[in-house]
């Protein structure tokens, strides 16, 4: 056999449970990601690590998604203490997502609890981004490993893995792409192609599609702020907690802002009109407001935009009008004084799907009245609770959905604002691959559903045919 071959435990059946591993030789291997599957994709017993952990010489991720982090609980079960290697933002945010993962899915017993986290933070070993990190040095084999920034959330990386024998004159280049993210994105920094591949294992999410032009998405969101609050109605954003929460307001911060620079009026605004100056955007989430909390922290790694914007006095993650609602009474208080004095607001609220979390109240009690609006930033998994309501958009009192177990008429309005993929498309993926200025010897491609693979495939073709590059291209069962 001739190495390094690659052997995927996970993210080739659909686009979760990325995990792959890296053997460098017969008796060693570095473990890119250990995700969870999710949804469609998941095995019946999904969070069980599925392989042998002998010869893992340390864990890199790319990026702390749960479909990319959320096995490590069982990883350490099973015995792996070597390094888990993973760049200064994701150090940060990593405890808090595994915590929260671990309290819903294996225990919430505080003893437990703490016991993970402290083997977790004992293994984690924050690296730079661009730095070459030796991870193998044999007499006979050796492995560098260096990060780049993947634009996909803060702290995303794709992975650049060196492995060299002394028999070799050169190294051969392995490049694990974790998922790449799409331009114009809040806070991140764009996205450098590598300077070199010969095996690029590729993401495919989006590999079917191309997405709508995302520079004007702030501007969309204002249009729809303006709509819905015209009715004096509640806006409520279902969002998940890691991310697009943080892009949100983000966004929602540049809206207020923008709306207090055009009012030159001095007088107060009427019972029939907004005041922008008074509108309460509430974060309904104690995840993510532990999430926030770190993103704020660690604005060292925002690009220039957002970095200027804090420079100018403002704060984009901690606004005046932000509203921060942590316990479940104070949840339950802010569900009923909403409904009882229908004050407009800005509501974010987990899960995104709308099959769980704290925004299923807020549904329960706000969409059988129309002058509220739901508004979709992300994808909605078919025959979720959100994807039925996003489904009756421009049908108001028509639909139906069931929330714990009970109907509800849908006659809030229902809008979904395109531009907010975290994922690149098409194009972005092809210019990611091709923008050493030479084909990689193989791109192997994972993390997407067949039809996407499949025209990822085809448009890699095209653009390699284009410049006469050969490249093997696969797709692993």
């Amino acid at each position: 056999m001739t190495f390094p071959v690659i052997t995927h435990h996970g993210g080739t059946r659909g686009v979760t449970g990325s995990c792959h591993q890296l053997h460098l030789d017969s008796a060693t291997s570095l473990l890119i990601d250990c995700g969870l599957e999710q949804g469609a994709d998941a095995r019946p017993d999904s969070s069980a690590l599925g392989f042998d952990i002998s010869g893992i010489q340390a864990l890199v991720i790319t990026h702390v998604h749960l479909d990319h982090v959320g096995r490590i609980p069982a990883l350490l079960a099973a015995g792996f203490r070597g390094p888990i290697i993973c760049s200064e933002p994701s150090a940060k945010l990593l405890p808090l997502i595994l915590e929260d993962a671990f309290k819903l899915g294996i225990s919430s017993e505080p003893t437990q609890v703490a016991r993970f986290l402290q083997v977790l933070a004992s293994l984690v070993k924050p690296i730079a981004f661009a730095d070459w990190h030796s991870v193998v040095e044999q007499e006979h084999l050796q492995c560098r490993i260096r990060l780049q920034r993947a634009g996909h959330l803060l702290g995303s990386a794709y992975v650049e893995c060196d492995v060299g024998t002394c028999a070799q004159v050169r190294s051969t280049r392995v490049v694990f792409s974790g998922d790449i993210g799409a331009p114009h994105s809040p806070f991140l920094r764009p996205v450098q192609p590598p300077e070199r591949a010969d095996v690029l294992v590729l993401e495919s999410t989006y590999g079917d599609r191309l997405h709508p032009d995302r520079s004007e998405r702030r501007q969309r969101l204002e249009v729809a702020i303006d709509r819905a609050l015209a009715d004096l109605g509640t806006i409520l954003i279902p969002a998940f907690s890691l991310g697009r929460t943080q892009e949100l307001l983000y966004e929602i911060e540049e809206v207020l802002h923008h709306k207090g620079l055009l009012d030159t009026s001095p007088a107060p605004a009427s019972d029939d009109q907004v005041n922008w100056a008074q509108l309460p955007v509430i974060l309904d989430s104690p995840l993510a407001q532990r999430v926030t909390q770190v993103y704020r922290e660690l604005h060292q790694y925002w690009n220039d935009e957002a970095r200027q914007i804090l420079s100018e006095g403002r704060k984009p993650l901690g606004f005046a009008q932000l509203v921060c609602v942590d316990s479940h009474a104070k949840h339950q208080q802010v569900v009923n004084y909403l409904k009882s004095t229908g004050r407009p607001a800005i509501v974010i609220a987990g899960n995104g799907m709308c099959s769980g979390g704290r925004i299923v109240s807020y549904l329960k009690t706000m969409l059988g009245d129309a002058r509220h609006e739901v508004v979709f930033v992300g994808y909605q998994v078919r025959n979720s609770p959100g994807a039925v309501i996003q489904a009756s958009q421009g049908r108001a009192g028509e639909s139906q959905v069931i929330l714990d177990g009970e109907m509800h008429v849908i006659r809030a309005k229902v809008v979904t604002l395109q531009g907010y993929s975290a994922h690149a498309d098409q194009a972005g993926l092809v210019a990611f691959a091709s923008g050493s200025g030479r084909a990689p010897e193989s791109v192997v491609l994972v993390h997407g559903e067949p039809a996407a693979k499949d025209a990822l495939r085809k448009a890699l073709q095209r653009r390699y045919l284009r410049d006469g590059w050969r490249c093997e291209i696969t797709v692993p069962e």
